[in-house]
């Protein structure tokens, strides 16, 4: 699994929101870490399973293909099961740890914790202890893909510190604001969606590499421990 090996001189990448094979062969071409595919119909960037599956069809083996779900039924659960040869599912709604464990059924998975003031991290993260990786995002009306960024003091420093080996910094990440992300929280992985865009769903294979420059720029520019 690519996104959630921590190594603490690389930043792991995640590019999420793939509806063309073009951006596929893009983004892969670029090195990065994980691709992110939705699979929530209200959302600009869904794509069916079948979409899916023949886009992670053109992944090589190592880069993570990452499943992204709001409140799933069991019948969309199983048509994603049923198709998509996926390897680490991302949990985007309301689903209680029992349900995202019911899910995965022994695969890694992410907990994605909507950020405002008032929001406790650290007892968010006591009740999904078993997530693989915590990914933080903007709490905004719906579910993700606003492209706002949060205030990351909101981000206990002693918690981002002992939970760095599965932080998963999102929000309104580009390339500007990415190289401050990564040295304020020396995350694990950064996620980024409409950052990378031309328009919803739609990727700029300029941007894309223009992001992971920024991120590798931020890597180089943290001391070594």
């Amino acid at each position: 699994m690519g996104l959630l090996k921590h190594t603490p001189e690389k930043t792991r990448i995640k590019f999420c929101g793939f509806t063309r094979s073009s951006d596929v062969d893009a983004a892969v071409s670029l090195g990065v870490d994980a691709l992110g595919f939705v699979f929530y119909e209200p959302s600009p960037r869904y794509v069916s399973p079948e979409m899916a599956a023949a886009l992670i069809g053109r992944m090589p083996g190592g880069v993570d293909a990452v499943a992204l779900v709001v409140n799933p039924t069991d019948e969309e659960v199983k048509r994603i099961k049923d198709r998509v040869p996926m390897t680490l599912w991302q949990f985007h709604g309301d689903e209680s740890a029992k349900r995202c464990e019911e899910i995965a059924e022994g695969m890694p998975w992410m907990k994605a914790a909507r950020m405002k003031p008032g929001f406790n991290l650290s007892d968010f993260s006591l009740q999904y202890a078993k997530a693989a990786g915590f990914l933080l995002d903007a709490f905004v009306e719906g579910y993700g893909g606003g492209g706002h960024v949060f205030d990351w003091s909101l981000i206990p420093e002693l918690w981002a510190k002992e939970n760095a080996h599965r932080v998963v910094l999102s929000g309104g990440l580009n390339t500007h604001n990415v190289v401050e992300g990564i040295s304020h929280l020396k995350p694990c992985a950064v996620d980024v969606s409409s950052g990378i865009e031309i328009a919803k769903g739609q990727k700029s294979p300029e941007l894309m590499q223009a992001f992971i420059q920024a991120v590798r720029d931020a890597d180089a520019s943290i001391p070594s421990a």
